[in-house]
């Protein structure tokens, strides 16, 4: 099939998608609301007081370094083609992605982000009878969206080590529609073993499906399951460009599995790709040295700061990402605030661990500032009369 019959085709199929996302939406009678870090984050803060501009932002686990050169370069030439849809255009960068991953094209699809077709897998493999399975502390989305989807929703606590306990995920429903891992996990920033993956692939409730999270992937040293994907396992993988390649505004993510499981999402939406995502995205695909420059630069920052802590006897979870848990010893809005004050905003908490807050690794004068802010803010004792203000949740919309 040449370029513009595929063109075609990819049109065809987008307007069927759009009426059967109306014809669902209208007798569903209402919207599901996507979940980002960035809602997450937002909703974090102070309503109507925005962070100064030079603030030390470590709470959205975003890439300090924003986006590569070739990729800045790339876009600023954008601007006038800013018109056009520019259909192609996402498609090669797609087509990229699977040759160097040993895929077919028809394995990878591009959205504005991975939010969206995370929130979409869940809608579509999971029901008021057909529940979701996710690890606890992890990742807030999937838990949101099954909500939506009426689904049961099973939290399963991490194992000793700080990885998804699989075993106990895949008996923890027989009706289960669908499994969550993340890996490396966020928060916490640890890894899943890939043979436990497999273990939930060949273990899993039949008819359901693995969701693999791999957002923080190029971070760590985590054998990734692209090639699970390749096998026709019944598994949808997910990566986003807004972590290491540090297009977290930008918005781009692919979704990887079989065409089949992929055609499940189809009811919830696909709109075209912004052009300037795309560009950088392909620009950051294609430049060899930018995964493994930037993970050594997370890296060196991450170990820094874990030896400081390690030698001020402060407890924390070591992580292979760009994020961790560090348990502060008070409550977590308590911490927050006092970091607040000092101009440093870090993360969010997770109900099941009242006392750690999650801060993301930052620049190494970022980390200098994080650590004298902390040590004066653990160095000060806990109000035991102090009460939080409560803060409306508000997402961006």
């Amino acid at each position: 099939m040449n370029q513009e019959s595929s063109v075609s085709s990819n049109l065809s199929q987008l307007s069927r998608r759009g009426f059967m996302r109306a014809a669902m939406v209208a007798s569903a009678g209402a919207l599901v609301q996507i979940t980002t870090e960035a809602d997450l984050a937002y909703a974090q803060r102070r309503p109507g007081k925005p962070a100064p501009p030079n603030a030390v932002i470590i709470d959205a686990n975003e890439n300090p370094l924003g986006p590569s050169t070739e990729a800045c370069a790339a876009i600023a030439g954008l601007g006038a083609k800013g018109g056009r849809y520019h259909f192609a255009l996402a498609q090669e960068m797609t087509r990229t992605f699977a040759e160097m991953e040993g895929l077919k094209p028809e394995y990878v699809r591009a959205y504005a982000g991975s939010s969206e077709p995370l929130h979409y897998t869940v809608m579509a493999f999971s029901s008021p009878t057909k529940s979701v399975v996710v690890a606890d502390p992890s990742y807030e989305a999937p838990m949101r969206s099954a909500g939506y989807s009426g689904a049961k929703l099973h939290k399963v606590p991490l194992t000793k080590d700080y990885a998804h306990d699989v075993k106990a995920m895949v008996s923890a429903d027989p009706n289960a529609g669908m499994l969550y891992i993340c890996s490396p996990n966020n928060p916490t920033g640890t890894i899943t073993r890939r043979e436990d993956v497999e273990y939930a692939l060949t273990n899993k409730p039949k008819g359901s499906i693995l969701l693999v999270d791999e957002a923080y992937i190029h971070f760590s040293d985590a054998q990734p399951v692209l090639d699970l994907v390749a096998a026709d396992k019944d598994l949808i993988v997910l990566r986003t460009f807004s972590k290491i390649y540090g297009m977290a505004g930008l918005r781009c993510g692919l979704a990887i599995a079989r065409p089949d499981l992929l055609a499940k999402l189809d009811p919830y939406g696909w709109n075209y790709m912004p052009v300037p995502a795309t560009m950088a995205a392909m620009c950051s695909l294609r430049d060899k040295n930018l995964v493994s420059t930037r993970k050594k630069i997370n890296a060196d920052v991450r170990d820094e700061t874990f030896a400081w802590l390690a030698a001020n006897n402060y407890s924390f979870v070591r992580s292979q990402s760009n994020c961790f848990l560090v348990d502060v010893k008070r409550t977590p809005r308590q911490f927050t605030d006092a970091m607040e004050a000092k101009n440093i905003y870090v993360g969010r908490s997770w109900p099941s661990w009242p006392t750690h807050v999650r801060v993301t690794v930052g620049t190494r004068e970022e980390m200098a500032a994080f650590r004298k802010a902390f040590k004066e803010v653990m160095d000060t004792p806990v109000n035991t009369a102090y009460e939080a203000v409560e803060r409306p949740v508000a997402f961006l919309s």
